[in-house]
């Protein structure tokens, strides 16, 4: 298999679009060989509904579409970006007991946190912003930190 795999879709920011961005990520992975019973294809599947449902309510009429990315690099690390054309970043909004929304965000870093991934927000060249993450893919050989290493090393009899 290819050391980069890349596929794109562009929605319109319409809530129908979020599970055409779910179905599209969940095929597009199963093609890659991640089973859509996987754990991981879990995570994604809510991950991407967060991100796809951000990209539609909260750009205010003022992204009309917006695109998902997925990348598969070596085997080793899955990134999945949602970019729309809406200027300001994603807040954190604080958590009421009573709140229906406005917790996509600490969902998402909760859920990218528990899959040792990250999530990187970053503005992009046209004055949009792009939302993306980055998991291990499964069976990908982890590196684990040298705090880690040595202090199972300092345990073992």
């Amino acid at each position: 298999m290819a050391d980069h795999l890349e596929v794109s879709v562009t929605l319109p920011s319409d809530p129908a679009s979020v599970s055409a961005a779910r179905a599209h990520v969940v095929a597009v992975l199963a093609e890659w060989g991640l089973p859509p019973d996987a754990e991981l294809c879990d995570t994604v599947r809510l991950i991407v509904s967060e991100l796809a449902t951000n990209a539609v309510q909260h750009t205010l009429g003022q992204s009309p579409t917006f695109t998902v990315d997925v990348v598969l690099v070596r085997h080793e690390r899955v990134h999945i970006g949602v970019t729309d054309s809406h200027p300001r970043f994603p807040k954190r909004l604080p958590a009421a007991v009573q709140q229906d929304n406005g917790r996509g965000l600490v969902i998402i870093r909760w859920l990218t946190a528990e899959c040792g991934g990250r999530l990187r927000i970053r503005p992009t060249r046209e004055g949009g912003k792009t939302v993306a993450v980055e998991l291990p893919w499964p069976g990908a050989a982890t590196v684990q930190p040298a705090e880690t290493v040595i202090a199972a090393a300092q345990q073992e009899p």
